[in-house]
């Protein structure tokens, strides 16, 4: 998408309604759309009707961006979250090699860096003064990591500040904690959360389909283990995040996949708190400058991938994160009208897509994603990472009669 402009298309789509845009669909999408806009839930597409949605193309695409604008308005109402947080990358040391990733180094290239404990606390009561109610907690995987660190990290921050959440440790950590510590894994993630894990990233998903994984990353873990390690977390009361990363090597047919496999885990577990849709930042990888992957998502599979997560997953995980470290300012902001709910987190430090060569900043403040969303005609709330605790962040008098009635439901 580097460079690529809106076209008048695609920019003006939140202006249309569903009884404009519906006699242009195709009478398969328009069937398809218009059952999922009567009973919200998702799981009544079929996989070839899903994959029709993910192929959709001029008309098509524009009924299935309204209608998932439609369906965010019923199941998450008029407001749009975000919660404070703060990114804590402990170490940039990696012996992964992910060919999408530019923010991991070897452990002799000169920049690497390896944050203490006393580091890491100080960063965590920092962000609490900051108004952080959350601290998310990944890092390069070195070789010899000491057996019990990951545990041992969780100790150092809640003693710093106990009332912070956190949000720690993908299933490629948890994978790699295992091997440390020759633990089971209920065993090993229950350890985890009496020590403090709040919540588990759904990273290190990327495309949950072996060939495609085998491009991205050879040596990271298979879709099986990504799931089991998934499952285990929500049977311990570990609730996680869901994520897709698009643009790169995939195919329309891998989002679809995916998400209907998210569905069928969220029925079994209830677990996942969101579905965050990553893109893939191209500029600075392995992956793109062996050729073998495109130069990330175009505006369109931005917006449609959004809005084929609210379609295929309502009913089921109705939360639908917007990654705006990924996109510009406009981008995220039409994402928002093609059905989703929720910007993300503040970040403060973010140093992951920045390396691979986004450009959209390391911090997003409150006060910024209060902006965002108040221009796109939403009201804005900070939540806590569960989603359990949301406050409107907007004076009263300052919200139209149209918003307050729509606040209600949200």
């Amino acid at each position: 998408m580097q460079g690529e402009k809106i076209s008048p298309h695609l920019q003006d789509f939140p202006a249309i309604d569903w009884s404009d845009i519906a006699p242009r669909v195709s009478p398969s999408v328009r069937s398809s759309l218009e059952r999922i806009l009567e009973t919200q839930n998702g799981a009544d597409l079929s996989l070839d009707e899903s994959y029709a949605l993910a192929n959709a193309e001029g008309d098509d695409l524009l009924g299935l961006l309204v209608a998932a604008n439609t369906l965010r308005a019923e199941l998450a109402g008029n407001i749009v979250t975000y919660v404070v947080n703060r990114n804590i990358n402990f170490t940039n040391i990696c012996f992964v090699g992910c060919k999408f990733c530019a923010f991991s180094r070897g452990p002799r290239e000169a920049d690497t860096y390896f944050l203490t404990m006393e580091q890491m606390a100080e960063k965590t009561i920092e962000a609490w003064n900051l108004g952080a109610t959350e601290v998310c907690i990944q890092g390069g995987l070195p070789r010899n990591l000491p057996k019990f660190h990951y545990r041992d990290i969780l100790r150092v921050v809640k003693n710093a500040v106990p009332k912070m959440h956190i949000h720690a440790f993908s299933p490629m950590e948890i994978v790699y904690g295992l091997e440390l510590t020759g633990m089971p894994l209920h065993d090993y993630l229950s350890m985890l959360r009496d020590n403090g894990l709040g919540t588990l990233p759904g990273t290190a998903a990327e495309i949950l389909d072996d060939e495609i994984r085998q491009i991205l990353s050879a040596n990271k873990l298979s879709t099986a283990q990504w799931i089991e390690v998934i499952r285990a977390a929500h049977r311990c009361g570990i609730r996680t995040t869901s994520t897709l990363m698009y643009g790169h090597a995939e195919s329309p047919a891998h989002w679809v996949r995916q998400m209907r496999l998210l569905r069928d885990i969220q029925s079994e577990t209830g677990g996942f708190t969101e579905f965050v849709p990553l893109g893939f930042v191209h500029q600075n990888t392995i992956l793109f400058h062996q050729g073998l992957a495109r130069t990330g998502p175009t505006v369109a599979e931005h917006l449609k991938v959004h809005a084929l997560a609210r379609v295929l997953l309502a009913g089921s995980i109705n939360n639908i994160q917007v990654s705006w470290v990924k996109l510009n300012r406009e981008l995220s902001q039409l994402c928002l009208h093609a059905g989703a709910n929720d910007y993300g987190g503040t970040l403060m430090e973010e140093n992951i897509s920045r390396e691979a060569g986004s450009t959209a900043g390391q911090y997003t403040s409150p006060e910024d994603f209060q902006a965002l969303i108040m221009e796109t005609g939403r009201i804005p709330a900070e939540r806590n990472t569960t989603y359990t605790r949301i406050h409107i962040k907007v004076p009263l008098d300052e919200l139209t009669a149209e918003h307050s009635i729509e606040a209600e439901f949200a």
